[in-house]
């Protein structure tokens, strides 16, 4: 899952982003005033993070992002909000607000929860065969084994089960498993995707992830 921040203050953006790195989390940051509209706009997040002490700029940042069609999950961290500021949020696109005094492994533990509300990400757990994986307790299984994966490796497990049956493109894997330093043209993904499939494989049971030629990868019990 890959998340953007929008931020002000860039020791609590690095703060909260290691937050989320402990939950596998690809993080990209960026200041409010280096250009943020054009990544809220043009990368497919699966969630926004708008952290400012003026609302009145989350406003127009929030009301840019929504005109531009995207309607990922758009969480508000900031200090201070009275009654009609957070009205104006809310009325503007915005999904949820929190205190910037709140701990940020709060906030990252409510990350999750919002992404599990929307299309695809209602569940922690996924099973496919006799293939589990949870998310809450970081875990996965295959029958009676154990199954031990990398950060990334679990990032792409766990969005290719959340898209069960689906063909889910090379561009689309990275977008939401990498962050923005990922190198398009390396065989990164290629590599991963042969690694986590030699570990979750199993004797005598199907093969789970495929290889649709031209298109990208998908998880299935049959190709």
């Amino acid at each position: 899952m890959r998340l953007l921040i929008i931020f002000d203050d860039v020791q609590f953006a690095e703060k909260l982003n290691n937050a989320l790195n402990q939950l596998s989390y690809a993080v990209d940051l960026i200041e409010f005033e280096n250009n943020d509209q054009f990544w809220s706009r043009t990368t497919d997040y699966d969630l926004i993070i708008l952290e400012h002490s003026t609302p009145q700029e989350i406003i127009e940042t929030c009301i840019k992002i929504r005109q531009s069609g995207k309607q990922m999950p758009l969480l508000v961290v900031i200090e201070s909000l009275t009654s009609e500021e957070a009205i104006a949020m809310f009325n503007c696109g915005i999904d949820d607000y929190t205190s910037k005094f709140n701990h940020c492994s709060e906030i990252a533990a409510r990350v999750r929860a919002m992404l599990r509300r929307g299309p695809n990400q209602a569940e922690d757990k996924f099973t496919i065969d006799d293939l589990i994986l949870d998310c809450r307790s970081y875990s996965v299984s295959r029958g009676q084994q154990t199954v031990h994966l990398t950060k990334k490796e679990f990032g792409l497990l766990e969005y290719l089960l959340r898209h069960p049956n689906q063909v889910m493109s090379r561009t689309a894997l990275i977008e939401h498993v990498w962050d923005i330093n990922a190198d398009l043209f390396s065989n990164s993904l290629e590599t991963h995707i042969l690694n986590l499939r030699k570990k979750i494989e199993a004797p005598n049971r199907p093969k789970l992830i495929h290889t649709i030629s031209g298109r990208g990868y998908k998880i299935a019990t049959q190709k």
